[in-house]
């Protein structure tokens, strides 16, 4: 999920710690529609410190290289499946499933006293997967400016917020908002995708983590103001919001402790 963890103040912390607990996400059919979905779902807490293996409320990811500001990893994404007949703008088209996105990301982290300001370019293939078949769906470029903060007016609380364009290849916005000709009707034209600009994101987090308990929540802006499918009869708003809060229970951690610079 799009939860962000709580930075522990000690300097080590447990090589691994597993919880469960519970979520509420509010989510877009897909970045321009106006249409929406709610879930409340459970939410595993999987943390793990490793040297290369990292997993965290972020993301789960393989550490290549790792210097005092760069790092080399592995990048990954998802989405959620859209049934078409339950979405005015795409009835009678083929549903959207669930995507998977994985590449290489390097990232530079600038330490200062109140936080950390961090560059990262992840660049990811995207799979559509419709189990048991996988197919790929195009390529996606999402270089992002992140300023986290543990340093402000809430003690024990974790604050952060990114920022940064998309771009894609055509296949990837053709997956979204290509409308085939057999598909086209008087209020849904066909149109084709290029590739190019595909807007604007923005995400503020704020999570802590409590002595067994880990609480946090996001929202997320996308603005589609001059991207390449701006003028797609798919994309009904200019602006989609996402947001989620999720608890977590922690119940389990290893005996083992690592440097929380790991």
């Amino acid at each position: 999920m799009l939860l962000s963890s709580a930075c522990a103040v000690a300097a080590d912390a447990p090589l691994w710690e597993f919880g469960a607990g519970v979520g509420l996400l509010s989510i877009p059919d897909y970045r321009g529609s106006d249409q929406r979905q709610t879930y409340a779902l459970p939410i595993p807490y999987l943390v793990y410190r490793g040297e290369f293996l990292k997993i965290d409320r972020d993301k789960v990811r393989g550490v290549f290289y790792q210097d005092a500001h760069t790092e080399w990893d592995i990048s990954l994404a998802a989405s959620v499946p859209v049934k078409s007949d339950d979405n005015r703008a795409r009835r009678d088209m083929p549903d959207l499933d669930p995507t998977v996105e994985i590449g290489p990301q390097w990232s530079y982290k600038h330490r200062r006293s109140w936080g950390d300001i961090t560059l990262r370019l992840p660049l990811r293939k995207v799979l559509a997967v419709d189990f048991p078949n996988v197919r790929d769906v195009g390529t996606v470029f999402t270089p992002t400016l992140a300023i986290d903060r543990d340093n402000h007016p809430w003690p024990g609380w974790h604050a952060s917020m990114s920022t940064g364009p998309i771009f894609g290849d055509k296949d990837y916005f053709a997956y979204y908002y290509k409308v085939d000709s057999r598909y086209g009707t008087a209020n849904r034209p066909a149109w084709d995708a290029k590739s190019g600009y595909g807007g604007w994101q923005l995400t503020l987090t704020l999570a802590k983590r409590f002595k067994k308990i880990w609480v946090g929540g996001f929202l997320r802006a996308d603005h589609f103001g001059g991207a390449s499918f701006e003028d797609s009869p798919l994309v009904r708003q200019q602006t989609s919001w996402t947001g989620g809060v999720g608890v977590s229970w922690i119940f389990l951690e290893s005996a083992q402790r690592v440097p929380m610079s790991r």
